[in-house]
């Protein structure tokens, strides 16, 4: 059996392994252009079958109650068995974006059984400090994000399918390491009928509804910041000619940097109040989001990667702080459907999002389109606001 104080590093390992099939296909997307002879707008349609495959798993689990209704390590386990098959599916050669849109959508379905169980799992064992104890999951979640750019720094451009093996590979060891060493959690409550009012029941509650609204509001541009993270580079070296950068290596920092700032948020919260470091993280991302189109006009390449390093810690550290407020406001034994509806309302946002900004890049050359990522933050701090917790 293993003890208590073992459980979370367990998990955060699990999420970072299982995590890293998300964006698996954005790391090697110019070797997939090139190789499967895709247009350049390949990327926004990869990256949103991912999250529309996503959202109807996670819909389909949240109306099926199955992560309260059925073993969380066990859903696990399975989704990341395959997760990684689909990924892995990536290599074949006879690919066309038809079947590379499938297969994508598929690792996104099956990561519903991933993300917003992992965190139902870590409910289970943890409910005094849930906060700081999802700000190391969340965290995973990002290094497992930025995962692949490093991978892609170190392996010759070449030889890009160990990238997406690699992935799998871990992904399975993730799921391995749930099944095997993390046993149901001692504060679980199984839901052992199907309801499928569920589905709705769960924004009965004002304060839930507050938490979910916000939890929307940083989606919008949470997801959207990270794929366009590496154009956002190389927008900058095209803009200033004299300037060189690492896209792969800095792309890894930009998003990695986030999970340190999830534990950082996960730490602060504990002193100054979930809802206002989640309301503090929110406005500062909301910020940089108008602020973006600016920077690009500045000729230090220190400034413009110190100014995206600080974005990548704030767009992401509200997110444990969200997903505490929804878990913490839902009744116990719908707390994993909570999760996942929220997640599937949430990432159904993100695909609007990718797109819309993908269609604004390739249709101008105005750098103010980037501003159209605030709308999202701006509305959901008037949403999180208009409650109190």
């Amino acid at each position: 059996m293993t003890r208590k104080n073992n459980i979370l590093p367990i998990i955060v390992i699990s999420q970072f392994c299982c995590t890293s099939l998300w964006f698996a296909s954005n790391a090697v997307m110019s070797n997939l252009v090139k190789v499967f002879d895709l247009n350049d707008g390949a990327i926004g349609y990869l990256t949103s079958s991912v999250q529309f495959g996503f959202i109807v798993g996670t819909l389909i689990f949240a109306v099926l109650t199955i992560a309260d209704r059925f073993s969380p390590s066990k859903v696990f386990f399975i989704s990341a068995i395959l997760g990684a098959l689909c990924n892995s599916a990536i290599i074949w050669d006879s690919n066309t974006l038809t079947s590379l849109l499938a297969f994508r959508f598929l690792t996104g379905f099956f990561l519903a059984g991933i993300y917003p169980v992992g965190m139902k799992i870590a409910s289970d064992y943890y409910k005094k400090g849930l906060g700081k104890s999802l700000s190391f999951l969340v965290g995973a979640l990002v290094l497992g994000t930025a995962f692949p750019h490093i991978l892609k720094g170190f392996i010759d451009l070449a030889t890009w399918k160990p990238i997406i093996i690699t992935t799998s590979t871990i992904a399975l060891l993730g799921g391995f390491l749930i099944l095997l060493l993390v046993p149901d959690g001692p504060n679980r409550i199984v839901t052992k009928s199907l309801h499928l009012s569920s589905f709705s029941k769960v924004f009965e509650n004002v304060k839930f509804r507050a938490a979910a609204f916000g939890y929307f509001g940083h989606m919008w541009e949470l997801y959207a910041f990270w794929a366009f993270v590496p154009i956002l580079l190389k927008t900058y070296s095209q803009l200033h000619s004299n300037i060189e950068l690492n896209i792969a290596l800095l792309s890894f920092i930009i998003i990695a940097i986030g999970g340190l700032g999830c534990i950082i948020a996960g730490y602060v919260s504990e002193y100054f109040g979930t809802k206002q470091t989640a309301f503090t993280a929110l406005l500062l991302s909301c910020i940089c989001c108008f602020v973006c189109p600016f920077f690009f006009a500045v000729n230090s390449e220190i400034l413009f990667i110190g100014f995206l390093i600080f974005w990548g810690i704030v767009v992401i550290a509200d997110s444990p702080l969200f997903s505490t407020l929804v878990a913490q406001n839902a009744e116990p034994q719908l707390k994993g459907t909570a999760l996942t509806i929220v997640n599937c309302i949430g990432f159904a946002i993100t695909i609007v999002s990718i797109l819309l900004l993908n269609t604004l890049v390739n249709s101008t050359n105005s750098l103010m389109v980037y501003m159209v990522l605030g709308v999202g933050p701006a509305l959901g701090l008037i949403g999180l606001s208009r409650s109190s917790k």
